[in-house]
């Protein structure tokens, strides 16, 4: 028995129709009568002809299918957002298709285009650290397609997104150390062109501000990528100090282990002589010893946050949903690591 997928050409040989014309009554093209287009349809579904969702295209006038364009799916972070999408969504009754930009802002911008010629329902889109302008997101609203950002999200553009309060969490997380007597506090932070890792600093200064404490060059340092290797280059740079930090603020988890293990390898205990702070929540911040004192950015629930605004624009044609703002609430998960 053949198990050869049925193509237009054979759905063409039995209606008795053009490839072409077969082709345009499944894209629900306006040249092509009603008639013909539930003849097609019903074809289609006889012979388990399917193609971007067809079935479903006819019954909605749209596919059932939400394109995600993550940065990094080997982040923790993103891992756990796109699980938090794909949960909500399934309950919806939607599909869930991932694109990695890795950061690029030429796969970024290729991916839109790939977006904009194919039957997406909708797109949550996290932009990458390498991203310039915001022109291809504009070409993708111009579309009419629904789209809403996470976490990192493009300044001076209108859109729905879903994000924290980079600039409170990190003031609270500088602010603990403070309380725990750190007066000479350093900063790991990322690319200070990407909005959540620059509002990360801010929060940091605003704390030693408002405590009183100066900020010293020489205590910070930002890297491109907060990988662990920086955050390793950014802990030798700061134990090299004459006057070695007392507390560490870092961006990440992945920069705040790194810290972590450098100073514990050269003699200078955490917490007892420097306390240290990450960002993220990651697994690791619970197997790192001491555990790590970090923010939990609730990862899975802006995912779902991303999915349940992103469904509601898709579906509630009336209500027209442009520029909505979700901030979710973080929270300081307190460990070893900063209790001096």
């Amino acid at each position: 028995m053949s198990r050869r997928r049925t193509t237009l050409k054979d759905l063409a040989k039995e209606l008795d129709l053009a490839a072409s014309t077969i082709s345009r009554a499944l894209d629900d093209h306006p040249g092509i009568s009603p008639e013909t287009k539930e003849r097609v349809r019903l074809k289609a579904e006889e012979m388990g002809f399917t193609r971007n969702s067809i079935a479903a295209s006819f019954r909605k006038s749209k596919t059932l299918t939400i394109g995600v364009i993550a940065p990094q799916i080997d982040i923790h972070f993103h891992s756990l957002v796109i699980s938090g999408i794909e949960e909500y969504a399934y309950k919806a009754g939607y599909n869930v298709t991932i694109f990695q930009s890795r950061n690029s802002f030429k796969r970024e911008k290729k991916i839109t285009e790939t977006l904009q010629n194919n039957m997406f329902a909708g797109v949550i889109i996290c932009q990458g650290t390498e991203t310039k302008g915001t022109d291809h997101f504009r070409k993708l609203k111009k579309t009419k397609m629904p789209m809403v950002f996470y976490d990192r999200v493009p300044t001076g553009f209108e859109a729905n997104k879903v994000i924290i309060n980079d600039f409170e969490s990190s003031y609270h997380a500088t602010e603990h150390l403070i309380e725990k007597g750190c007066r000479n506090i350093a900063h790991i932070g990322g690319p200070q062109t990407t909005g959540i890792f620059k509002s990360r600093y801010e929060g940091f200064k605003k704390a030693l501000e408002d405590h009183q404490l100066g900020t010293s060059s020489d205590y910070v340092h930002f890297t491109k990528g907060l990988t662990y290797e920086e955050g390793v280059s950014a802990a030798k740079a700061l134990l090299a100090q004459d006057v070695k930090p007392d507390g560490i603020f870092c961006s990440n988890d992945y920069t705040a282990v790194s810290a972590i293990q450098v100073f514990q390898k050269n003699g200078v205990k955490v917490p007892e002589h420097v306390a240290v702070v990450g960002f993220s929540n990651y697994p690791i911040s619970k197997i790192i010893e001491p555990n790590l004192t970090s923010v939990n950015d609730r990862a899975f629930e802006m995912g779902q946050a991303a999915a349940k605004l992103l469904i509601r624009q898709i579906e509630d044609e009336e209500d027209l949903i442009e520029s909505e703002i979700v901030t979710l609430k973080t929270e300081l998960i307190i460990r070893e690591s900063s209790l001096k």
